[in-house]
């Protein structure tokens, strides 16, 4: 199948993901019926206009970005194109399905520590009967990297999975083949697999098996 990977930095990354479960990684698509499913990767802040604020908090926005990728993600969105989101792909969701942002966490340190040579890692909770609960369990520990989250949540988007703050860590969505995380699966797989971490392969194996079913 191929996939459309909405991204800058760390590309390899994604494309690496992608491609160690058979599938094809494109980052250039101009017909979107072409592809099998979006993947929307991690970055720099959404701009606060597309959830109706002005900036409070968020920095290095880059414009560019979100006025390529919004239009997209609302394209795929229109014609049930199956989408996963990444860390600001969660966030990009939350947005363009109506929700809002909050725009810098009061205890990022807690989700985001500068100056560190890997991710620092906390536990999540997920809820009972969840596809994050399927997969690994009731709780289990992921990669973090943000110092956003969603704030008030989008329609039809379900809050799946929690840090212990009460951080919305990964959401499903009620009827759209939409799923999302806020930590980087990517980076908990392949070359950065670790003992400490969940495997992130699983939630990209999820999303492919969302497409093969036409979930």
């Amino acid at each position: 199948m191929k996939l459309l990977l909405l991204t800058k930095f760390n590309s390899q990354n994604y494309i690496d993901a992608v491609k160690s479960f058979g599938h094809e990684a494109l980052t250039e698509c101009a017909d979107l019926s072409e592809i099998d499913g979006l993947i929307l990767c991690g970055g720099s802040d959404v701009h606060p206009r597309y959830y109706g604020e002005e900036i409070n908090g968020s920095v290095g926005i880059d414009e560019e970005r979100d006025e390529r990728e919004i239009p997209i993600a609302r394209a795929c969105i229109e014609r049930h194109i199956p989408i996963l989101g990444i860390c600001r792909g969660q966030q990009l969701l939350n947005a363009v399905l109506g929700g809002t942002l909050i725009q810098h966490l009061p205890n990022t340190e807690y989700h985001n520590k500068k100056g560190c040579d890997r991710y620092i890692t906390h536990e999540v909770r997920a809820e009972r009967g969840s596809v994050f609960a399927r997969l690994y369990g009731e709780t289990f520990v992921t990669n973090t990297s943000h110092h956003q989250a969603i704030d008030r949540l989008a329609d039809g988007l379900r809050p799946t999975l929690f840090s212990s703050d009460g951080v919305i860590e990964g959401v499903e969505h009620e009827t759209l083949p939409i799923i999302a995380v806020q930590w980087h699966p990517e980076r908990m797989m392949l070359a950065f697999a670790d003992d400490e971490m969940a495997d992130g392969g699983r939630v990209f194996e999820y999303f492919f098996s969302m497409i093969e079913k036409g979930m």
